[in-house]
């Protein structure tokens, strides 16, 4: 269904991108009312609830905002994206084919350069501004996510269990997770536990899979990378060889769920917190969950989840695993603010709902009415109120997506954590983010995007996540998934290595 509506929506921007650029005649700017499309993450919020207009008494707009649920969300996209109906202001994944032929044909503003005088909108880290840049230009506000968040889970109790330390290298969590396969760490008399539990991964190659984090660590360019003077993909160096021979040893000697190939995302946390398996190589904010749902079931034996950051090469090496820093854009379209002027004033609307007080109401909601403060944290009241609740359920399933800076982490006020433990495992997060950072690989080839991908990126971007996981199942041999690498490039990765290296230059 997603491939027919995308390719309905790419044979109508042909003839809709023009009118989409340059709107109805009688466009004047955005007058009372700003038009938004957003993500949505549950029940879709009331335009006369509590929140909203808290939210429009303090921007003075009225706000018209289209909640998408996110599972829909690129479809939906792709349909407005080719209409001659786009709102004002729109979540957009500007590297999506549909909008960068959209953008370049000038129905989005280019922003490159012009958010600088707005306190709240300007970007607040070189790299991750240029991450979100779609061939040198800035098509949208990104959205702030911390630039490197990738670190590693693991069962803390069963570590006691079989008396190993923290893993500093790879070998030494290969070390863990044979450990947990071997010596019994649940203690139920039983060799029925393995180490690494990774899921099915529905994206593409170099967006942060477990496969994606433990390949950098080998020394993997994350995405591209250069090599003799020449930009390749990540998966064409020895590097990727290496780590997917090492990792499918783990899948060979039972260390890795078998069902890492079909196993649901929205499932991934089970087996941890079942007991079937003890480290998760994901973002930090995955321990907290764990920690959370150990508590669920017992809030006095809940301290069970060990947090670690990237991992050593076997030599001592240590390449990070990075992120982009962001999550999709704010970006504004030319239909009805078609001047400077007009701009400037949706910009202004914009700094101020992303200032402090709009950030708090975005990302905590109405203090005194579903928050109170201790110190500097949020800390939710009158839940049992379904008025109250609903102004919290409007905030984390909706709102919060409108946020360019405090959505991470919880909020402009992350919410108070229930005890000690779960605060030490906040409080590890900045400091090890700091550390990681200072040997990130990030993608050179982030803020491009080559034109033959944007025509071909469908096919060809399940060709190396598909044969990996088949290089690791046994379904192929290596000489088996170096073919498939060949088949990306014969498919038209030759000329898309050729336009990343043009286009870097």
């Amino acid at each position: 269904m997603r491939t027919t509506k995308t390719l309905a929506a790419a044979l109508a921007l042909t003839t809709a991108l023009t009118v989409a650029a340059c709107g109805d005649d009688k466009a004047e700017g955005t007058g009372d009312t700003i038009t938004i499309m957003s993500k949505l993450y549950g029940t879709a919020p009331n335009p006369d609830g509590e929140l909203q207009k808290a939210v429009e008494a303090l921007i003075g707009k009225k706000l018209s905002i289209t909640w998408v649920p996110d599972a829909s969300y690129n479809d939906k996209a792709n349909v407005t994206l080719a209409s001659n109906n786009l709102p004002d202001v729109m979540v957009a994944d500007e590297k999506s084919p549909s909008f960068v032929k959209t953008a370049e044909a000038g129905a989005f503003w280019d922003l490159t350069g012009k958010l600088d005088k707005y306190p709240n909108l300007k970007p607040l880290d070189p790299q991750t501004a240029k991450n979100s840049m779609t061939n040198g230009k800035t098509y949208g506000i990104y959205r702030v996510r911390p630039l490197l968040r990738s670190a590693i889970s693991i069962r803390k109790d069963w570590l006691a269990k079989v008396g190993l330390p923290e893993p500093q290298s790879v070998p030494d969590l290969y070390t863990i997770a044979k450990a947990f396969r071997e010596q019994d760490p649940d203690g139920n008399g039983k060799k029925d536990t393995y180490g690494l539990i990774i899921p099915k991964w529905s994206g593409k190659y170099a967006t942060a899979s477990p496969y994606d984090v433990f390949e950098t660590w080998f020394g993997a360019p994350n995405g591209w990378g250069l090599r003799d003077g020449k930009y390749v993909p990540g998966f064409d160096t020895p590097e990727f060889l290496a780590a997917n021979k090492e990792l499918k040893k783990w899948v060979d000697e039972g260390l890795i769920n078998p069902d890492f190939a079909t196993l649901d995302t929205g499932n991934w946390m089970d087996p941890f917190v079942q007991g079937k398996g003890g480290i998760i190589i994901d973002v930090d904010v995955r321990a907290t969950q764990l920690y959370d749902l150990f508590r669920e079931k017992n809030a006095k034996d809940a301290d069970k989840v060990l947090m670690v950051g990237n991992l050593k090469r076997a030599d001592g090496q240590k390449f990070s695993s990075p992120f982009t820093g962001y999550n999709n854009v704010l970006a504004i379209s030319k239909q009805r603010i078609r001047t400077d002027e007009q701009l400037d004033q949706l910009l202004q609307v914009l700094d101020k709902l992303e200032g402090k007080e709009g950030s708090i109401l975005i990302t905590n909601g109405i203090e005194g009415r579903n928050f109170k403060l201790d110190g500097n944290y949020a800390v939710p009241i009158g839940l049992d109120d379904p008025a109250v609740k609903i102004v919290q359920n409007d905030v984390q399933n909706a709102f919060i997506q409108l946020g360019t800076r405090y959505s991470v982490n919880g909020g402009y006020y992350p919410l108070k954590p229930a005890d000690e433990a779960k605060l030490k495992l906040i409080e590890q997060r900045k400091p090890m983010e700091d550390e990681d950072l200072k040997t990130a690989v990030h993608n050179p080839a982030l803020s491009v995007i080559a034109p033959t991908a944007i025509a071909q990126g469908p096919t060809l971007d399940k060709i190396i996540p598909d044969a990996r996981v088949k290089y690791l199942s046994g379904a192929i041999t290596e000489d088996g998934l170096k073919a498939e690498i060949k088949r990306w490039y014969d498919g038209g990765g030759t000329k898309i290595t050729q336009e990343i290296n043009d286009l870097l230059k």
